[in-house]
């Protein structure tokens, strides 16, 4: 077999088992693994294709901190959940259809999750008996009749990725990364996704590595390949494209810190304002730092302070010398930045703090997502000093967050607080790209001499003049 299509409807293959096809409004995924298993890359690649497919979507990705948990244990579980349809859906879901399990921990941490009569893929090779004494599995979970609610599917998705590789100049633990292709192929290949997206993906990211693209590639391959000849899975899925949920447009897929970057670059253009970002690295804050840094062609200056104290400080310097100032944090970096906001209240300055808010109290929890921070957004200063607060709904809804705050922190001469979320941050949705003409208009008149006359006749300036439409200086 030559693999699956790169794009359009998928066709039968003839010499096959038959296969049933039934449609389904909606469909919820979740992978679940090792950290190192792949499954935030497989449940983004999965999102890409639906999304070009045109259904609806929302995501809720799940993952450990950066210190990992040694393998195969409960705290080491990285997830992603994916609700996809064809009407227009508002959250990633809360039981999934489907659980996606490459190890034994993987199952423990989410079956709690997972409906009865619901489908499990789970890579059998991974149940050995010193993997499942690791979370507490004294038998096999697949043999002592404690899934028999759940309609499962036992896969040796490593001795099969394996096997498709073997002509490949890997070894065999080089091979064994490929699985999570494998998974993505025979989840594809069941709910009738297109493929190319996934393959020119696989060629870019590995094109100075050929024998690694090729191998990726080939699990892709035999994973689609698998489900449409083993007759194990004799049902695949249609979920019909969710064409009267999206006006007309351009649409694409896009993760909330990805939109909000996106809204601050939109905003400095249209403010005609340089951008500067004085940012400390924090989780889940940090991505946007990333994203800024990649794109001084459009005027952004990306700071990378040595703490929070000293990035709040250089974007104040920033907003005094005339930029669209921008600091990034999570709630314990509000906490050090409210002496400096305080300060730009005082000396009314437009300043953006975006607040991607995480667990707490304190330094809290990195991956945890909450909405911890309003009442701190709100009054987390001394003395008099009033904050705007402008609160993200969704991950696309980031982009005009990040207008709406500098509208108002270039207007008003005030810092303004952008609130996201963990979730926000890292989930996606479809969202349409605006046209130019709909972006607001956000210069700002600067005074370019005098701007006020004495009882003498002095012309002088006065940089606190109030504008009498809107009372700001």
């Amino acid at each position: 077999m030559t693999g699956p299509p790169a794009t359009g409807p998928l066709p039968v293959n003839l010499a096959s088992p038959a296969k049933d096809v039934r449609r389904l409004d909606r469909v919820i995924i979740r992978f679940a693994g090792d950290s190192g298993d792949g499954m935030q890359l497989t449940g983004d690649r999965f999102t890409s294709e639906t999304a070009s497919f045109g259904n609806d979507l929302s995501t809720l990705p799940s993952f450990p901190a950066e210190i990992r948990a040694p393998a195969g244990t409960l705290p080491g579980v990285s997830s992603f959940q994916l609700h996809f349809a064809d009407h227009d859906i508002l959250t990633p879901g809360d039981a999934p259809n489907v659980l996606v399990a490459m190890n034994p921990a993987a199952l423990k941490a989410n079956i709690g999750d997972v409906p009865r009569g619901a489908q499990i893929i789970v890579n059998t090779d991974e149940f050995t008996k010193r993997a499942m004494s690791k979370v507490g599995y004294e038998t096999s979970p697949l043999e002592d009749g404690s899934l028999d609610g759940f309609s499962v599917h036992p896969v040796p998705l490593t001795t099969l990725t394996v096997e498709a590789l073997r002509e490949f100049d890997l070894s065999r633990k080089e091979a064994e990364r490929s699985k999570n292709m494998f998974t993505l192929g025979l989840l594809s290949w069941m709910y009738h996704r297109p493929t190319g997206g996934t393959e020119r993906f696989l060629r870019a990211k590995f094109g100075k590595k050929p024998e690694i693209m090729k191998a990726n590639l080939a699990a892709f391959h035999a994973g689609w390949n698998f489900g449409e000849t083993t007759e194990d899975f004799a049902v695949s899925y249609e979920v019909a494209p969710a064409a009267q949920a999206f006006p007309g447009g351009t649409y694409r897929n896009i993760s909330g810190n990805l939109a909000l970057s996106y809204g601050l670059i939109a905003a400095s253009r249209q403010a005609d304002l340089p951008l500067y970002l004085g940012s400390y690295p924090i989780t889940p804050a940090s991505d946007i730092l990333h994203e800024l840094s990649k794109h001084k062609n459009f005027g952004v200056r990306t700071f990378q302070a040595e703490d929070e104290i000293a990035g709040i400080g250089a974007a104040l310097g920033a907003a005094y010398g005339g930029s669209l100032a921008v600091t990034t944090t999570s709630g314990p970096g509000v906490a050090l930045k409210s002496e400096a906001i305080g300060l730009a209240v005082s000396l009314e300055l437009p300043l953006l703090v975006v607040d991607i808010q995480r667990g707490g109290p304190s330094t809290g929890l990195p991956t945890k997502t909450e909405q911890a921070d309003l009442l701190q957004a709100m009054y987390g200063r001394n003395g008099e000093a009033p904050v705007p607060v402008i609160a993200a709904r969704t991950p696309g809804d980031c982009f005009a967050a990040a207008l709406d705050a500098a509208r108002i922190a270039l207007t008003y001469r005030t810092p303004v607080f952008l609130l996201s979320d963990g979730y926000l941050a890292n989930g996606s949705e479809p969202w349409r790209v605006p046209e130019l003409d709909e972006l607001p208009d956000l210069r700002v008149q600067f005074a370019t001499g005098p701007n006020h006359t004495l009882d003498d006749g002095t012309e002088v300036f006065r940089p606190y003049k109030r504008d009498p439409q809107t009372l700001a200086r």
